[in-house]
């Protein structure tokens, strides 16, 4: 299966989601830049509130690519223990490494959210979107994280994405709604004919037509 864009995929996802719309008690939350256009559309269709989920990781000293743990939207902060045991890596360093994420978080939140406050997700179903799944360490991230905040339920909508990937994300959240799930998986821009990377100011508009589109109660 392959789309013809973003919004097109998050179309054909919103399709299968219908039993949740209208719910009052139910959520959008897309990781931008790239999930955000997926759950627009996701949002549109099914008449949701749509936020972003921003989340930054926080690398390992001299091995940034291993993950010891994420910060998210909202004050949300994962730690793998385990990661912090194999490195002896000290309260110190981590609340280092965490303060210069989180300072970028917020400027990201701030850029792309302006004065409007963040959905909080205790309690509701919230539908998790992103643009695809290669290794699936943000959403990953993102699902363990968005768990601190006593969700009732996660669901992670994706159009694409590795078979291993979506196996690993399936252990995190409570349901995994995934378009394609092809053996021969090498990146997550081959699945669209059009994949133009998405800019700030495109999440910024999405996000005002996304809250323009909700009906007035």
């Amino acid at each position: 299966m392959f789309f013809a864009d973003r919004f097109e995929a998050g179309r054909l996802l919103a399709a299968l989601l219908g039993e949740y719309a209208g719910d009052r008690e139910a959520i959008v939350l897309a990781l931008p830049r790239g999930g955000v256009p997926v759950g627009f559309e996701i949002a549109a269709a099914l008449r949701l509130p749509l936020d972003v989920l921003v989340v930054r990781k926080l690398g390992v000293p001299g091995q940034p690519e291993l993950a010891l743990g994420a910060i998210a939207s909202g004050g949300i902060r994962f730690i793998n223990q385990d990661v912090v045991e194999a490195f002896c890596l000290s309260s110190e360093s981590i609340e280092r490494i965490a303060a210069a994420e989180e300072a970028e978080l917020e400027r990201r939140e701030r850029e792309y959210r302006g004065s409007r406050l963040a959905l909080d997700p205790k309690g509701r179903t919230v539908i998790l979107a992103d643009d695809g799944l290669a290794t699936g360490s943000s959403m990953r991230a993102a699902a363990q994280a968005l768990r601190l905040r006593r969700p009732a339920k996660i669901i992670a909508a994706l159009p694409v994405g590795s078979p291993e990937a979506c196996a690993a994300l399936s252990l995190e959240v409570d349901s995994l709604v995934c378009l394609n799930c092809p053996d021969r998986f090498q990146a997550v821009g081959q699945w669209y004919e059009r994949f133009d990377q998405v800019a700030d100011t495109d999440v910024q508009q999405l996000l005002r037509r996304s809250a323009d589109l909700l009906p007035v109660c």
